[in-house]
């Protein structure tokens, strides 16, 4: 497998948070985007923090954190420009903050399904997930392309760039919090199972 580097998207509104950072919201004790960081670290090449607020808090994981380099919170193809521009491998693993149990083979998983495309994401049998993604750098110019165009659906994106389906099944690892009370309902039921 390649040098594949690791981007954790939290650079979002959360306007269904209550405009909170998703990705220090806790989940049992411990904000979302840590979840993804414990399961992807071992992963990837590196990993770093795709963040617009809340900088310091989320610096003192150690990663690398940036911004976007465009303003107005864009959208998740914001925080992945960034993330394949400040990127020094070919390859970026994508995954939001908000995804708190993802699975710990999905990088290897995603190579391995991607059959020479430039950018595979995960369908978990029932819905696409177009943030949890590898794309090549290569990307970098059709993705400014179609943002300068005013474009911001990503799934859009990903099927213009020829994007493969990967099927993995496996629903409960793709749970992604929107809401508080989504958070709380899933402590309540992570209690019940200790």
């Amino acid at each position: 497998m390649h040098d594949i580097e690791g981007v954790i998207l939290a650079g979002g509104r959360a306007s269904r948070m209550g405009g909170d950072d998703k990705g220090l919201v806790m989940l049992n004790g411990k904000p979302l985007y840590q979840y993804v960081l414990e399961t992807l670290k071992p992963q990837v090449t590196t990993l770093s923090i795709s963040a617009n607020r809340n900088l310091p808090i989320y610096q003192q994981s150690g990663l690398k954190v940036f911004t976007d380099t465009l303003r107005d919170y864009p959208g998740p193809l914001a925080g992945m420009l960034s993330g394949l521009q400040q990127s020094k491998h070919e390859w970026v693993m994508f995954a939001p903050c908000d995804v708190p149990f993802i699975p710990s083979d999905i990088v290897q998983y995603l190579w391995m399904q991607r059959d020479g495309h430039k950018a595979a994401y995960i369908h978990d049998g029932n819905r696409a997930h177009p943030t949890i993604a590898l794309l090549s750098r290569e990307l970098i110019s059709p993705l400014m392309k179609y943002l300068e165009q005013g474009e911001r659906k990503l799934m859009i994106f990903l099927e213009q760039c020829n994007a493969q389906q990967v099927i993995y099944l496996a629903q409960d690892c793709f749970i992604n919090f929107n809401t508080h009370e989504e958070c709380q309902r899933c402590e309540q039921k992570l209690k019940e199972q200790e």
